[in-house]
């Protein structure tokens, strides 16, 4: 039982309060850009399933906490068509329905009957505060714990490397690595992990002089805290040892943003290379994965502060709002993926809207709606089965019958 306890506490307790807080706040973020128009919110949820304490304020709005830790979310009110954007029929009867029941002009303050901006700028909001929440927590940990930082001077170039066979030299000094600018030692090999097999054309300054090189990282398996181990790029080029930067709150908030939009553009790219087939789709991760992860930073947390003789938590926070901003850059993004469902794809239907002068017919949107709730299924259902075979659960579970 004690076991069983101490399991839960590290892996299931990290994964629960970084979804939760990245969740609750990308919804906070429609809500308060709707309650900032005027919108009426019938609900505001802490979690899901039924609720262990539920209030209502003076707007009439029920706040509550379900019994599920698992993210949370806002339900406007009259939000009743499966993909939240009734067609013209449907608006037609909410009208007349609300009309009857509340009076002329009450219509105005449903989600619906918003002008169409407004209703654009409400889904917009959820992955904004997404990005946002990652800015801060980025901030808060450069301007607490700093960053390492060391020039972009190369100290030594391992022999038949990727960097070798292209011509790099001690003492160069890295200034692009593609089309991204190189401020430091680690922002290129940020840029270079998830590059394996990609030419990247380099801009060097040599003894005073401008060298382009064009070198194609190799990929080097590595212990993923996924479980199993994950292709990581290496050029071969080694750094002189840099220094602790700690940053005032407003570079702290800068180089925040910074990250922030790097981690989105990596994520991104990444993304591209698993739907063309230049990355395996065993690199999709699922709750579960992301689950291990954090229980796998958690326990490397804990020991590493053991060793260096700090209080165990500081290590654990040092890790999880990490964790925490690269899950919220993930979840802002994926949401802008235009899949009915999804935020991205209110605003494909919000795009037709705007060309045809109309509403998607409720049939279509249906159609939509089911057809984006099947593919996020199949790869949720995808990205578990990674998961699982990658932590050999299957394996295990398999040796027990055997």
């Amino acid at each position: 039982m004690h076991d069983f306890l101490q399991t839960a506490l590290i892996y299931v307790a990290p994964f629960l309060a970084v979804i939760t807080l990245v969740v609750v706040v990308h919804e906070l973020g429609h809500f308060l850009t709707a309650r900032a128009f005027g919108t009426a919110v019938d609900r505001f949820s802490i979690g899901f399933g039924r609720a262990i304490v539920s209030w209502r304020d003076r707007s009439g709005i029920e706040w509550r906490i379900g019994w599920l830790p698992l993210g949370g979310y806002v339900r406007f009110a009259g939000d009743e068509n499966a993909a939240s954007v009734p067609d013209r029929t449907d608006l037609a009867a909410m009208r007349s329905a609300i009309v009857a029941e509340e009076g002329p002009g009450a219509e105005l303050k449903y989600l619906a009957f918003k002008p169409l901006w407004q209703r654009a700028l409400i889904v917009l909001a959820g992955p904004f505060a997404n990005f946002v929440l990652s800015t801060v927590l980025f901030a808060i940990f450069l301007a607490v714990f700093g960053e390492p930082v060391t020039a972009p001077r190369v100290a030594s170039v391992t022999p038949t490397s990727a960097a070798a066979r292209a011509g790099f030299q001690v003492g160069d000094v890295v200034l692009t690595a593609g089309d991204h600018r190189v401020s430091t030692f680690q922002d290129m090999q940020a840029f270079v992990q998830y590059r394996a097999g990609v030419p990247i054309d380099f801009t060097v300054r040599r003894s005073g002089a401008t060298v382009r090189l064009t070198a194609t990282p190799e990929a080097v398996a590595e212990k993923s805290p996924f479980g199993g181990a994950q292709n990581i790029g290496r050029l071969g080029l080694g750094a002189l040892g840099g220094e602790l930067k700690r940053y005032d709150p407003v570079e702290a908030v800068g180089r925040g943003a910074v990250k922030t939009w790097d981690v989105a553009a990596t994520t991104a790219f990444y993304l591209g290379r698993i739907v063309t087939g230049q990355v395996g789709a065993d690199q999709l991760h699922s709750v579960v994965g992301i689950a291990h992860a954090s229980g796998s930073i958690t326990q490397e947390a804990v020991s590493s502060a053991k060793a260096a003789g700090v209080p165990w938590w500081v290590a654990v926070v040092y890790f999880l709002i990490q964790l925490a901003a690269l899950i919220s850059v993930s979840v802002g993004l994926l949401n802008l993926l235009p899949v009915p469902t999804l935020d991205g794809g209110h605003l494909l239907f919000y795009g037709y809207e705007l060309i045809a002068r109309r509403p998607p017919r409720a049939d279509l949107q249906a159609a939509g709606f089911r057809a984006g709730l099947a593919l996020l299924m199949g790869l949720m259902l995808f990205a578990t089965w990674n998961d699982l075979q990658r932590l050999r659960v299957l394996q295990l579970v398999g040796s027990l019958f055997s």
